[in-house]
């Protein structure tokens, strides 16, 4: 009966012991697959890496260090008002029947920036009339001074080309100078013009008045 009492605790002694080396075999065996694996996959990562770098290779850009400045203009203009304009632009080349064979189509969506304002520079004598605290001012026509497309924010949203065709390399830029045109237009069908006049007599109104005279009349050529 003794020996039977004994028997029990030494079997769950033994079980516990047999969990513990197993707990550590397990552990010790990961630990050397991971030792035996974490450089192969550190291999594939740097030969994954240098495939992309080689496929995809990063552009360098080299600038000439030489600059040539053409001209140097003084400017005097009152910008008064800017448009930020979204176009959605189509150019096609090869388009009819034999548009599945040679035919090459993109959609393009422009974000541009469109500045008016007031050339002051052309401001002559005879513009301004002066007399007991008064003073009358001419101002020349409002202008659009910049019409231009954000690169960053303008993008080819769609390109279709034809079997043959490897897509014509000038259409892009034939189609971002279309969209500068047209970003242009449609501020000037918004009313850009009018509303930079407004604001530079509004403005010029104001500085004005805050000179000390206490009559101001601006109006337009």
């Amino acid at each position: 009966m003794k020996t039977q009492k004994w028997i029990l605790p030494i079997v769950l002694v033994s079980i516990i012991v047999f969990f513990i080396i197993s707990i550590y075999l397990i552990d010790s065996v990961n630990k050397t697959v991971n030792s035996i694996i974490q450089p192969v996959v550190q291999a594939n990562s740097s030969i994954s890496t240098q495939i992309s770098e080689i496929l995809h290779p990063t552009p360098t850009i080299r600038p000439d260090p030489v600059t040539i400045i053409h001209a140097v203009q003084p400017l005097a203009r009152l910008e008064t008002i800017q448009y930020s304009v979204e176009k959605v632009i189509t150019g096609e080349t090869g388009q009819g029947i034999f548009e599945p064979f040679i035919g090459d189509k993109l959609l393009f969506i422009a974000h541009g920036t469109v500045i008016a304002g007031v050339d002051l520079s052309k401001l002559t004598l005879d513009h301004i009339e002066e007399r007991n605290g008064a003073i009358e001012l001419t101002l020349p026509p409002p202008e659009i001074f910049i019409a231009s497309l954000n690169n960053e924010q303008s993008y080819i949203f769609d390109r279709q080309t034809g079997f043959f065709s490897k897509g014509n390399p000038q259409l892009e830029t034939d189609v971002r100078r279309a969209a500068e045109k047209e970003i242009e237009q449609a501020a000037i069908k918004d009313g850009i013009l009018e509303l930079a006049k407004q604001n530079a007599i509004s403005y010029l109104s104001n500085f004005l008045r805050e000179l000390g005279y206490d009559h101001v009349v601006i109006s337009q050529e």
